[in-house]
């Protein structure tokens, strides 16, 4: 078994590498060649901790594996993130164990390359402007993907805790952006003209009123029943694009606007769908385009995949008997 710490993961694979990587898996999705499995998602009952499994397999890469971890909030204090995980890759071919790799870095730069496809695909090519609400950890990854698809020239963000909005500035200065910390979501997106949404909200931060036709939005926070970023009113009114339409409405940002019958299935489009070029992006300048980015497994194994062949390329990693 090849083991792959967290250190060389991030020398294996670039924010450029997990784009790439993960366009091609959502290809896979929407041609019937790549497949999620059932989530397992529950809340453990020690250490206020969340536990989840992802799993699926491409059969076109081909490769095949689970990621498993989840949310520890008070990890901080001990040196840790708390978001914690770790990926289990098998050989296709005869169900053997054949990687484990550490996916702390790899699930926030997956998480930046799906914002930042959707991004790609879906904002105004002169969009310039970007909008974060909530400025954690994530957002680091959210910001430096979106300015490798976009020519970002000035940042907005809010977060409810201002000592997160002040580190983030960091990160925004040293991509040599424009950055202004604002005092309300409402100031964010009545300014961006690419608004990323990465928070662990419950209730709506963004309402319909405040957006201008031509924003694109990225919602990235939603990934348990019951998280909620934006007002139905809003996902109602935009153009729906997802990652998988399952998960996004049951899991997803999607989930108050389906079961209040605002949206249904025939509403969500695919992104894979988009980047293969069978189903259609943007209509016009005017279009509000909203990406429901609910994290499939697809993503976090394809990036795991590309660090494993890069490190048996390289002669990199632990190689261990099991």
């Amino acid at each position: 078994m090849l083991i792959i710490s967290e250190s060389l993961a991030q020398d294996l694979v670039s924010i450029e590498d997990a784009i790439e990587a993960v366009a091609a898996t959502f290809i896979a999705m929407a041609q019937g060649k790549a497949r999620n499995y059932p989530v397992v998602r529950e809340v453990v009952g020690h250490a206020d901790a969340v536990y989840g499994v992802k799993a699926g397999g491409d059969i076109s890469a081909p490769f095949l594996g689970l990621k498993a971890g989840g949310y520890w909030p008070h990890n901080l204090p001990r040196g840790l993130t708390n978001h914690q995980s770790s990926t289990l890759m098998f050989d296709p071919e005869t169900g053997r164990a054949s990687g484990l790799v550490s996916a702390n870095y790899l699930t926030g730069v997956r998480t930046g390359a799906a914002s930042a496809l959707a991004t790609r695909a879906l904002s105004r090519a002169d969009a310039t402007v970007l909008g974060i609400i909530g400025t954690g950890g994530q957002s680091v990854h959210q910001l430096r993907a979106t300015a490798k698809v976009r020519g970002l020239t000035r940042v907005h963000a809010w977060d409810p805790m201002p000592e997160n909005v002040a580190r983030f500035a960091a990160a925004v200065t040293a991509l040599g952006l424009e950055y202004v910390a604002e005092t309300s979501p409402q100031a964010v997106a009545e300014t961006a003209e690419i608004i990323v949404t990465v928070t662990p909200s419950q209730k709506p931060i963004l309402l319909k009123d405040w957006i201008r036709p031509g924003t694109h939005i990225s919602a990235m926070g939603a990934d348990t029943k019951g998280k909620q970023e934006l007002d139905p009113a809003l996902v109602a009114a935009a153009r729906v694009f997802v990652d998988e339409a399952a998960q996004a409405i049951s899991i997803g940002e999607c989930q108050h606007a389906y079961a209040q019958g605002m949206i249904g299935a025939a509403d969500l489009t695919a992104l894979g769908a988009v980047l293969e070029g069978r189903a259609e992006g943007r209509r016009s300048e005017a279009d509000i385009t909203l990406f429901d980015g609910t994290g499939v497994a697809l993503q976090d194994l394809v990036v795991a995949d590309l660090a494993m062949r890069r490190a048996i390329e390289a002669g990199r990693g632990v190689v261990v008997d099991y």
